[in-house]
């Protein structure tokens, strides 16, 4: 079973939607998925408000999610750890113990097409919820087939 976090800056918009989204995912049932912030601002706080209900339209409840901060112990504890953008992948290579270094990886290189290679953007800011979703919905068929080549190479072994 992978175990999966989803990382962004405050763990109220991109990473709890990847989060969702993984989850609702048939592929999901066969990982343990969870999602936090590099940030401290939102602890403790559900998704954000706008966030949600573009996802709900989605199909996809966060409602039960709430925020939490990237610990130590996460870097240990999860097989994956995937940041939303390069801001995010550089405070986690800056506070990752260099054994788990190895552990993260970035949200845009699961993603096709005009996503490949991009920053999750921040709805926050952005205000284009629906656009993140859409990129999201994208990089997380990436990630599936990213784990799913990795069981059966595992498999192999």
């Amino acid at each position: 079973m992978a175990k999966i976090l989803f990382v962004c800056l405050g763990n109220i918009c991109r990473s709890p939607s990847a989060h969702a989204m993984l989850m609702v995912h048939p592929y999901g049932q066969h990982c343990q998925i969870d999602s936090a912030g590099t940030g401290a601002w939102h602890v403790g706080e559900p998704p954000y408000g706008p966030m949600q209900r573009a996802a709900r339209w989605r199909g996809i409840d966060m409602s039960d999610l709430r925020a939490r901060q990237v610990t130590q112990d996460d870097f240990r504890d999860f097989d994956i750890i995937v940041a939303m953008d390069r801001d995010n992948l550089a405070s986690l290579h800056g506070s990752c113990p260099a054994a788990f270094a190895h552990k993260i990886m970035f949200m845009g290189d699961f993603a096709t097409g005009p996503y490949q290679g991009k920053d999750v953007p921040d709805p926050y800011y952005t205000r284009d919820f629906d656009g993140t979703l859409e990129m999201l919905e994208n990089a997380i068929t990436g990630l599936v087939r990213h784990l799913q080549n990795q069981s059966s190479d595992q498999g192999r072994i």
